[in-house]
């Protein structure tokens, strides 16, 4: 009988084709099945209800049935066989995992703001000298329900008392809010980074606080970690020494905003979380000093495997310095990613493997699933995938190769791959940067070639001589070599920060160019041979959509009281003068506009009375009328509806009454509780909202879209 297909031949050479590409292009199924894990993590937060998750769990349940069902005859499908078992039930497991997660350790946030007396336990402190106050992180009894809270309290630095340590048991007035949502579409989400935390509420203490029962002195860590700190301060004042009590306590608290921001814009701002840089130097550090020490005993060197023993030393160097700088996920993270480094080491198989980048990465998505989302694991990794991929490339290890040749030409091709390396991490991570923080160093490539080498080689180095001659008392000679070290640093953090150009603002990238990026990416750096090349297109389609995506022409708060207009020109008008830097950020870099905000009240084309600001915003031939509340003030009904009748777009952080009738659009707090805030892309006539990129997760406290 014949078959119905005009080329059967087709459909039947299907399965082969692809078994021929996953075998030529050297299909390592390792880092695959790593991927199709978090993905499945990424699409348990992109969908947005409970059937949706289960349906994605059955989905992957089905792909690895449809793999098993695949015969194995004449022609053996192995690798089409073994990828959709594998990545079908490694993607099921993905959502499984992270909807577990969320169940377990997701904390209900209050449903209101609210002023109370509490008596809480502290569990965590965090000492923010640089912004004046101390960090509580506490756990409370609800008085209503009585079950136990866990929230955030910002205690000024005037109010500090002793005692207030972890264990305490402290009785203060508070105002407490319930964790933040995204201000507007793209902004940061704190109230998923709390649910996944535990935290019910954050606020700030009113008052002085009455110290029940004093923290417990016997601790060992926190103590430790903050002696630390205020030692190494004492030591070395200004930025160099809150930098260098950074490096060694992982206390930032002492950093000012300046450099804060100068360390961002110059593309260095990852030298100030202790992560993979830090953790590796610690740990190469005692690996290195256990060897050559160890070395010098020819009958334990001829009795023990150095290499294994030296490997244990660098391991508790590297566990006792992500202990010391307070555990936090990051630490953790490049603290297990080298151990695994170091058992290759001990075992004498290759360091620095894509399959080794997937296990570590496995094992941290195993314990923090959530943690797929934020910038730190997306950084962190890709900068290491992307030094992997490229020192494994074949035409690096021939440039890399050993060869007989003079130290110059030696010392030159080395810095020529430093550069390069540099310029290639760049590249992998500014996506992810413009996606989380909608802003990116340009010429951060040419200040880590600097950067890096200092910090790991000269400054952290001396920071533990000093530290270890401070017990004789002689440290203070090598203190004043690290301060030219940090000066150093920071001079060209600020250096770079401040030249032309050294920002790229980018105000929104949605998640589907953001996917295409990864996917671009992951594709470049796992596929071996010309088959990586096809990486290129996703990421040329990347930055095609990225291209095309407008800029915002007003953006509202999800609570009415901030607008940020655009203005053709390249200007932000403002409707509020805020004191808040948050308000202001997010206006800023969601608009992706560079300057202060212009407020509206000031910019000629806009009449503002103490009530109300009217404007006329010309976009593609058309002109569109916004009225725009200042205050809570009561109007009269009437001429309240007549303004309304008149406008385009009617914005206020109150319920307006129904008889306000806009010609399109009236965000007022009736629609804003449910959707969040607000994109308006005035050329389609429409607007992006919070609320439908959040589902029924249990962070979001919207009715829906």
């Amino acid at each position: 009988m014949q078959r119905p297909w005009r080329k059967p031949w087709r459909l039947s050479s299907i399965g082969g084709l692809i078994e021929q590409f996953l075998s030529d292009a050297g299909f390592d199924r390792g880092p695959w099945l790593v991927i199709a894990f978090a993905a499945g993590i990424v699409a348990w937060f992109g969908f947005g209800s409970p059937w949706q998750w289960g349906g994605a769990i059955v989905a992957g349940l089905l792909a690895a049935l449809l793999g098993l069902a695949i015969v194995q005859g004449d022609k053996p499908r192995a690798h089409v066989r073994s990828a959709l078992i594998g990545i079908g039930l490694f993607f099921a497991a993905g959502v499984a995992i992270i909807w577990i997660r969320s169940d377990y350790v997701g904390a209900e946030p209050i449903d209101r703001p609210a002023v109370q007396w509490i008596n809480g336990y502290v569990l965590e402190r965090e000492d923010q000298p640089s912004r004046g106050r101390l960090r509580l992180t506490m756990a409370v009894r609800d008085a209503d329900s009585g079950t136990a809270r866990k929230i955030r309290v910002n205690v000024p630095l005037e109010a500090v008392q002793d005692g207030m340590l972890e264990g305490a048991v402290l009785r203060m007035r508070v105002r407490l809010m319930p964790p933040a949502p995204p201000m507007l579409p793209g902004s940061y989400n704190f109230a998923r980074a709390a649910w996944f935390q535990g935290l019910s509420a954050t606020g700030s203490m009113l008052g002085e606080a009455e110290v029940v029962e004093r923290g417990d002195e016997s601790a060992i860590i926190a103590p430790i970690q903050r002696q630390l700190s205020e030692h190494v301060r004492g030591k070395l004042g200004g930025s160099a020494g809150a930098i260098a009590a950074a490096f060694a306590s992982g206390d930032r608290g002492g950093i000012s905003e300046a450099d804060e921001d100068a360390m961002r814009d110059s593309g260095l701002t990852h030298l100030l979380s202790i992560s993979g840089l830090h953790v590796s130097a610690v740990i190469a550090a005692g690996y290195l000093l256990a060897l050559k020490i160890l070395g010098l005993w020819p009958a334990l060197a001829l009795r023990i495997r150095l290499p294994v023993a030296a490997a244990a030393v660098g391991a508790l160097a590297g566990i006792g310095y992500t202990l010391l700088t307070g555990s936090e996920v990051p630490t953790v993270r490049s603290c297990a990613a080298a151990l695994l480094v170091l058992i290759a080491l001990a075992l004498g198989r290759e360091a620095l493997s894509a399959r080794m980048v997937a296990t570590a990465a496995f094992l941290v998505l195993l314990a923090w699933p959530e943690s797929i989302v934020g910038p730190s694991f997306q950084l962190s990794f890709s900068a290491v995938l992307a030094i992997v991929a490229l020192h494994n490339a074949a035409p690096i290890r021939a440039f890399l190769a050993p060869r007989e040749e003079s130290w110059f030409a030696v010392l030159s091709r080395r810095t020529a791959m430093l550069l390069l390396t540099g310029f290639v991490i760049e590249w992998a991570l500014m996506p992810i940067v413009l996606f989380h923080f909608h802003r990116a160093g340009i010429y951060g490539a040419f200040a880590n070639v600097i950067a890096i080498p200092l910090v790991t080689f000269v400054s952290m180095p001396l920071i533990a001589l000093a530290l270890v001659l401070d017990v004789i008392g002689l440290g203070g000679p090598v203190w004043w070599l690290v301060g030219q070290s940090l000066d150093l640093l920071i001079g060209i953090a600020h250096t770079t920060a401040s030249q032309p150009g050294a920002v790229k603002m980018m105000p929104q990238m949605d998640d589907w160019t953001f996917a295409c990026f990864v996917i671009g990416g992951l594709w470049l750096a796992l596929w071996k041979g010309r088959a990586r090349l096809l990486g290129l297109a996703s990421a040329g389609l990347g930055v095609g959509l990225l291209l095309a995506t407008p800029i915002p022409d007003v953006l509202i708060s999800g609570d009415g009281r901030h607008v940020g207009i655009t203005t053709p020109d390249g200007h932000l008008l403002s409707l509020r003068e805020s004191r808040s830097n948050y308000a202001k950020d997010n206006l800023t870099e969601l608009s992706g506009v560079t300057t202060e905000p212009i407020p509206l009240a000031q910019w000629p084309g806009a009449r503002c009375s103490s009530e109300f600001c009217v404007i006329a915003i010309k976009r593609h031939g058309r002109t569109w009328d916004m009225l725009m509340a200042r205050n809570r003030e009561l109007i009269e009904e009437r001429a309240l509806a007549a303004a309304c009748e008149k406008a385009d777009i009617v914005v206020a952080d109150r319920w307006l009454p129904a008889s306000c009738k806009p010609k399109w659009l009236k965000a007022d707090r009736n629609l804003l509780d449910r959707t969040g805030g607000l994109a308006l892309n005035l050329d389609a006539e429409t607007f992006q909202t919070v609320a439908e990129l959040q589902g029924e997760h249990g962070w979001w406290r919207g009715e829906g879209p």
